[in-house]
């Protein structure tokens, strides 16, 4: 977070795309630092979001797990973004990401 609130400072050019796979309870943060990096176009993905599911459990206390939920809960909001969810099924179990495009 602390790059990217420097590069905000330093005015950096936006960005085409950016990989959200950070701290998972400050997601929501790099939510708002990414579109201050970004312009029309810019692809935006957010990676690990279904959490094995934790994502539905509105009871959890997982701090990974809410971080996680108010990502999606604020890209659901802005009006600026496209997005969709998809859930990925491996060797690991099942997560996913979300892919949104800046209007």
């Amino acid at each position: 977070m602390d790059l990217m609130n420097d590069m905000v400072a330093r005015g950096e050019p936006p960005f085409d795309m950016i990989f959200i796979d950070a701290d998972k309870p400050n997601n929501p943060n790099y939510l708002k630092l990414a579109l201050k990096l970004s312009k029309s176009g810019t692809v935006i993905f957010g990676d690990n979001i279904v959490r094995n599911g934790e994502i539905c459990n509105d009871k959890t206390t997982d701090e990974k797990v809410i971080g996680s939920r108010q990502f999606v809960e604020d890209l659901g909001k802005l009006d600026t973004l496209e997005t969709t969810a998809l859930q990925t099924v491996g060797i690991k179990g099942y997560d996913g990401f979300t892919i949104s495009v800046v209007r």
